[in-house]
């Protein structure tokens, strides 16, 4: 059984895991602690979740790949946006081509880079290899494309700056705003020589296989093995193993019973239970386990991006809202309809008219709180209807606490508020987004709302 890694250890070891990647010029102090104790670091990764550590010194740059089969459909580059949404299939295109280019050549101008990427796509794009990418205004192209492609390049780079893979001299949205625009892009060859982690697509046939299959592939050790988890193939006890552990420690919430195996669950038998608690442990996570539901929560705030329940825009207000009223129902087990949500929207509007005022469609509304709690693993969508959702176990472990402003003294004179204080309900809640990172201490369980 693992020891407990050391206390900065532990910190580079979460944050590894948040942004898969640390460097000296953008965490120095976590960067030293992790250089100084890589080979505990590698062999706890390794031995525990079968995820490699990756030390590149002369990079400056120490990254962690994980290798999951089941990959979250939340994960991946975000917009370097003020709401972050995931990064579309183009923009991930283009972070490829991109660091194709500038690995041969790692200082060039933006010009010549939007001509090279755009040459490539154009002798692909017949194929159906890859799209068309026009970016300047011409007889069949119109300027709002051009402009759209240009945004989605711009978009693209931002990314590989965020990673610390590339520097730009001037604003990319300015520059790329404008046909007429340059700036220059430096590029590290030792860090972009590290984004390639996986086997090589190539090699391993992907075009031979069913694109449900291409991840498993992707994640796979050797060409002998990237088809050996299959339907016709029980998984191992080591699988089974790696795949609970990986989710327990990279997802907000864990459900031990909704991978149905030949044998009992991993989280099941004494020796999991023992082994993940551990490995939680070890790395500063606090674990919060039912029979039905494992919950990973982590106070530091390192583990990952997600900040739920905590956040003052409206849609978070209300996904509180509905967590609050989710275990008072007369069967919280029971499939949630929006038109119930709205329901329960409607009623809060009328005690509150001013809030949610930006929705003037509750049911719009309805569906983002739940998108909301669908990320922290609190409701789960049906995928044969649309506008349902399945509550989680995770639903009785929170308590949302209600706060209301205190009212100006010439109001409070004339009329009491007819509101609570506040109060306390039992509630539910879930770190995400996928990464496990509340920011309000586990022990705690709350998630405030603000009236």
């Amino acid at each position: 059984m693992n020891e407990l890694l050391d206390a900065d250890l532990s910190e580079s070891a979460r944050i590894l895991m948040a942004r898969g990647r640390l460097t000296a010029e953008g965490d120095p102090e976590h960067y030293r602690a992790a250089l100084k104790g890589h080979q505990e670091l590698s062999d706890f990764f390794r031995t525990e979740l079968n995820w490699t550590v990756g030390v590149h010194e002369v990079a400056d740059l120490i990254c962690l790949n994980k290798r999951r089969s089941d990959v979250p459909a939340d994960r991946g580059p975000r917009l370097v946006r003020d709401r972050q949404p995931l990064a579309g299939s183009l923009v991930m295109v283009l972070i490829c081509l991109a660091c194709e280019q500038l690995w041969r050549r790692p200082r060039m101008s933006v010009r010549e880079l939007l001509q090279a990427i755009a040459q490539v796509c154009a002798a692909e794009a017949d194929s159906g290899h890859l799209p068309r990418f026009p970016v300047v205004a011409a007889k069949e192209v119109t300027k709002q494309q051009a402009r759209r492609n240009r945004q989605s390049l711009a978009d693209a780079l931002k990314i590989l700056v965020a990673e610390g893979f590339i520097t730009v001299d001037a604003d990319l949205d300015r520059t790329l705003a404008d046909e007429d625009g340059d700036l220059v892009i430096t590029a590290s060859r030792d860090r972009l020589a590290t984004k390639f982690s996986s086997l090589s697509p190539t090699l391993l046939q992907l075009d031979d296989l069913p694109p449900d299959q291409h991840a498993s592939a992707l994640s796979a050790e050797s060409l002998l093995d990237h088809t050996a988890d299959t339907p016709a193939h029980a998984p191992s006890l080591e699988q089974r193993r790696l795949k609970a552990i990986r989710r327990l420690v990279d997802d907000p919430a864990t459900d031990p019973l909704d991978d149905a195996t030949d044998t009992t669950p991993y989280l099941h038998t004494l020796t999991g239970r023992e082994r993940a608690l551990n490995v939680a442990a070890a790395l500063g996570l606090t674990t919060t386990v039912r029979r039905d539901w494992w919950e990973i929560t982590d106070p530091s705030g390192q583990a990952g991006s997600l900040d739920f329940p905590n956040g003052r825009r409206t849609e978070r207000q209300a996904a509180l809202a509905l967590l609050a009223a989710l275990p008072t129902r007369e069967d919280p087990t029971a499939s949630l309809e929006i038109d119930e949500i709205t329901a329960l929207f409607a009623d809060i509007r009328a005690r509150q008219p001013r809030w949610a005022a930006a929705y003037e469609r509750l049911p719009l509304l309805a569906r983002a709180a739940a998108a909301e709690l669908t990320s922290v693993r609190l409701l789960t969508a049906d995928p044969d209807t649309p506008d349902r959702w399945q509550p989680t176990a995770g639903v009785h472990l929170w308590r949302v606490r209600v706060r209301q402003p205190a009212a100006p003294p010439a109001a409070t004179s004339l009329a009491p508020d007819p509101s609570p204080a506040g109060h306390d309900l039992p509630l539910c809640r879930s770190a995400e987004s996928a990464d496990p990172a509340p920011a309000t201490p586990p022990a705690a369980h709350q998630g405030d709302v603000d009236g």
